[in-house]
């Protein structure tokens, strides 16, 4: 089960929120070769105080936190990050400097719900 954190200065109306989730649960599926039903998406709303980053440029910013079981290449972990990046610079006007993402990768058993225990991630998992 991925746990995708975001903590953002963006102040989004639900519907922007609703369609974020959307967008980052389908584009996690298609980067990350899985399925929807457990990606797991929260959106944390900060007061411009309480996040920073170095290379800040004024306006809002926007960080990911992914914790991922581990496993999967390099290169999908940073089509998924360049995609959420991406959608934020277009549909929020975040810039490119206010940007980022962090992986932590898991082993499978490390990640659960009530229902499952997470196993190792192979390619055919879709």
């Amino acid at each position: 089960m991925p746990l995708l954190q975001f903590a953002t200065t963006l102040s989004l109306s639900p519907a922007e929120r609703e369609s974020f989730v959307d967008f980052v649960t389908d584009r996690y599926a298609d980067e990350m070769e899985t399925t929807t039903g457990h990606v797991a998406v929260t959106i944390a709303e900060r007061e411009p105080s309480a996040i920073a980053i170095g290379r800040e440029v004024e306006g809002p910013l926007l960080f990911l936190d992914a914790e991922v079981r581990e496993g999967r290449p390099f290169a999908y972990k940073r089509a998924f990050a360049l995609a959420v990046m991406e959608h934020a610079v277009e549909a929020f006007g975040v810039h490119e400097p206010n940007c980022k993402v962090v992986f932590t990768e898991h082993a499978g058993e490390d990640m659960m719900g009530i229902d499952r225990v997470g196993g190792d991630w192979s390619a055919s998992e879709e």
